[in-house]
């Protein structure tokens, strides 16, 4: 059934959202801006894609950039209705709703104020239940596809003349990074609608049930808070499934933006042989212990914890804290099509100078990607009206 989303749900999307944040996924004001503005101008309306029809066209609502606030990155809410009706515009025919790319402290919002203002469900699917680096990794299994796809972006710091608005046309993976240049242009962070698909494709490719997901686990976190020390720790590990795996003292912080604006880098934990290694790419990709053996691999969730239980972005993560890091192992989450394509990781590694793909694909059994699929942009009744915009 549909859920209309209000007040109280704006707080439970950006503090379960915070947790699948990874590390980045944004920051919580810019998720509450999103989410309040959303619930006083209109309805936001929750669907599960078998509430649209087969053919009906779903895009994602993104956010692009680095999330640690090294930037002068603006971006308003307008930004992301704006993305829309350009993508809707160069689409030729109207959307039916918007999915997300990832969870995170504002990316779980991202799709509830355009989805508001111009009458557009939001769909419950995600490109990858976790924040993560890259757009191909939250794009459902596109980023090896032929096909020529849509992608926006709009925002930018208006002080510094940075303002951009864009709109690209091509095969996902040769497009995405031109939007990721977008964003260090205008100052590092900008709002995206991209590659718009019809509704089977969706069901098919998504993490479905991602935003109820960070939904019932921001509850339980606000459910316990006030309640005494390390209850919120506990209700996340008990509502999520997952583990604490480290904690410790921040010993060291080696993190830098990069020009692709990616922040990337490393973080260790704990000295000796309690020591641990978390690999930074924008978002938390990987943890290895005193040994150098891997601990945890994206797509697995991986999140820093303060003592109150508060999720740590990379960017507030500071040398002397004492930190948990919590670990969700990727059996026991929903995966999409896009962290189950090798294509997504060559970059990603090269960029880290670490193995991810033969950590991430391990013990994962097979799943279809585009070429073994129709088009994306056909529907069950065969058109593909409104490909070429």
């Amino acid at each position: 059934m549909p859920r209309i989303l209000t007040e109280k749900d704006v707080e439970a999307a950006v503090k379960g959202g915070s947790v699948y944040a990874a590390g980045g996924g944004g920051w919580a004001d810019h998720g509450r801006m999103l989410g309040h503005a959303a619930v006083s101008i209109g309805k936001p309306e929750l669907v599960t894609i078998d509430e649209l029809p087969p053919d009906a066209w779903v895009a994602t609502a993104a956010a692009i950039g680095a999330p640690a606030s090294t930037t002068p990155w603006e971006m308003r809410g307008i930004d992301y209705i704006k993305a829309v009706q350009l993508l809707q515009e160069a689409l030729g025919e109207p959307l039916a709703g918007l999915m997300i790319g990832q969870n995170g402290k504002s990316s779980t919002l991202n799709g509830w104020l355009p989805s508001a203002a111009l009458g557009l469900k939001v769909v419950d699917a995600v490109g990858d239940i976790r924040a993560h680096p890259t757009g191909d990794m939250g794009s459902i299994g596109l980023a090896g596809s032929p096909e020529p796809m849509i992608q926006t972006a709009v925002g930018g710091n208006r002080e510094e003349n940075r303002y951009i608005e864009l709109v690209t046309r091509g095969a996902t993976a040769k497009v995405s990074p031109i939007l990721r240049t977008a964003a260090d242009m205008s100052g590092g962070f900008i709002a995206s609608c991209r590659n718009p698909v019809r509704a089977a494709y969706v069901k098919e490719h998504a993490a479905l049930g991602g935003i109820s997901l960070a939904l019932k686990l921001g509850e339980a976190i606000i459910a316990a808070e006030g309640k005494g020390p390390g209850k919120v720790i506990d209700a996340i590990v008990e509502t999520t499934g997952g583990e604490i795996i480290v904690r410790g003292t921040v010993e060291k912080k080696d993190v830098a933006y990069t020009s692709e604006a990616f922040d990337v880098g490393t973080i260790t934990v704990g000295r000796g042989d309690e020591a641990a290694t978390l690999h930074v790419m924008n978002e938390y990709m990987a943890v290895d212990d005193a040994g150098a053996t891997r601990r945890a691999t994206f797509p697995d969730v991986i999140t820093t914890l303060d003592a109150a239980g508060r999720p740590l972005s990379v960017g507030e993560v500071r040398v002397g804290m004492y930190i948990f890091v919590l670990h969700m192992p990727k059996t026991i989450i929903p995966l999409s099509s896009s962290v189950l394509d090798p294509s997504v990781y060559p970059h990603v590694e090269k960029t880290m100078g670490i193995e991810l793909a033969r950590y991430a694909l391990e013990g994962v059994g097979e799943r279809r990607v585009p070429g073994t699929l129709p088009s994306p942009l056909v529907g069950e009744g065969g058109s593909a009206a409104g490909r070429d915009g």
